[in-house]
């Protein structure tokens, strides 16, 4: 994994949104031939990889293109033992929450009957596990990989990574009808996603785990649980995800946490200094963490107390991925700058709080303007590197 050795590095979560001809295909893909949607799907990834490196973007992914769904349920395209099945009314697992409790006519104008656009367009389905859960989804992440590679091919980056879902994560909400318990499934999940995590690490590619559900759980938990129920829950999970990651050195793995990406108050959200312990138990080489949005952009000052273990690398969100304004370059400057004032400049690089289409067909702010907020990154760490490295 480089490091920020003589400038900052610039990175990014990793959903980028689809491009008009592959979002065009991924909506008539039934109708069309699959060698056609792979093809289109190929050369998109081929340009997203050369767009990213246009923007200064040193470490790059394929845009998590060749994903169905969304960044969780993904994963069901890849397991065997679930099925689908349409939520019946008044349990929709999404509507869940204090942050939703505490807004219900903001979240009744952005969700429900009333709503003029979708934020979300992810089928609202319960996943249930029917049968014993292994991975089958080889052939399509060896697609994946080999995408990335081919756009890498004359592109100059630094290095590339593929993100995945961690087992707090990975189809969320998800009921067990064949597992005699919760922690049976668990842990066979677990198992199946490991081999998802060997395969991507052995293919040279940054390993990345996301785990929005890491921080997101405590506000759908808490109340009427406790906050110690939760961190306990948290605590566990890390240990699952730890057992999934056995074998694979630290060096290959990001791990990021967010606070969800719908656009609400998330008022209810569990501070970082809270949570941070166990973030740093996750056995990756580098932490990204949203610090851009206005809810959270203040826990910077946790690192003034909490030590960055040796050798690993911060990555926090210095631009957003949930509003239209472009950052100043020197406002992102300063972001870094604090960040580098408290664990060091050679341990941090440049991110965002999270990807900008958490579903093929979704997408958080204008695709001009996510490239304008990817470049105003890149220029806001040059700023930042001039003052750092004099």
């Amino acid at each position: 994994m480089k490091r920020s050795t003589g400038r900052i590095l610039t990175t990014h979560v990793g959903s980028i949104i689809r491009p008009p001809k592959l979002a065009e295909v991924i909506q008539t893909r039934q109708r069309l031939d699959e060698a056609a949607y792979e093809q289109v799907l190929k050369d998109s990834v081929a340009d997203v990889v050369k767009r990213q490196s246009q923007a200064g973007i040193d470490i790059v992914n394929d845009g998590e293109f060749g994903k169905s769904t969304s960044w969780s349920l993904y994963i069901l395209k890849r397991l065997s033992g679930f099925e689908m099945r349409d939520v019946r009314p008044g349990t929709n697992p999404f509507a869940r929450g204090a942050d939703r409790e505490q807004f219900k006519d903001f979240y009744e104008e952005l969700e429900g009957a009333r709503a003029t656009k979708a934020w979300s367009n992810v089928t609202r389905q319960d996943a249930i596990c029917t049968g014993p859960v292994t991975y089958v989804g080889h052939a399509e992440l060896q697609r994946d990989i080999d995408n990335l590679k081919a756009g890498l091919s004359g592109v100059a980056v630094e290095e590339a990574f593929l993100p995945v879902a961690a087992p707090a994560s990975a189809i969320p909400d998800r009921k067990n009808e064949y597992y005699k318990t919760e922690e049976n499934l668990l842990v066979a999940l677990a198992e199946a996603l490991r081999t998802e995590y060997q395969i991507i690490a052995d293919s040279g590619i940054l390993l990345q785990v996301d785990d929005a559900r890491a921080a997101v759980t405590f506000d759908r938990m808490v109340p009427p649980a406790s906050f110690d129920d939760y961190y306990k829950w948290l605590g566990h999970h890390v240990d699952v995800l730890n057992h999934a990651l056995e074998g694979i050195p630290p060096e290959k793995i990001r791990y990021h946490v967010c606070w969800g990406s719908w656009p609400g108050p998330h008022v209810s959200d569990v501070p970082l200094r809270k949570i941070v312990d166990l973030i740093l138990k996750v056995n990756a080489g580098a932490y990204l963490l949203e610090a851009a949005n206005p809810r959270h952009e203040h826990e910077w000052q946790v690192w003034k107390n909490v030590k960055l273990p040796e050798g690993k690398i911060l990555v926090p969100g210095v631009v957003s991925h949930g509003t239209n304004v472009v950052e100043h370059p020197e406002l992102v400057a300063e972001r870094l700058l604090r960040f580098a004032g408290c664990v060091g400049r050679e341990n941090i690089i440049a991110g965002t709080d999270c990807g900008f289409a958490q579903e093929e067909l979704n997408r958080r702010v204008h695709p001009s303007i996510m490239w304008a907020k990817l470049e105003s990154m890149t220029e806001g760490a040059r700023i930042a590197s001039k003052q750092l490295w004099k």
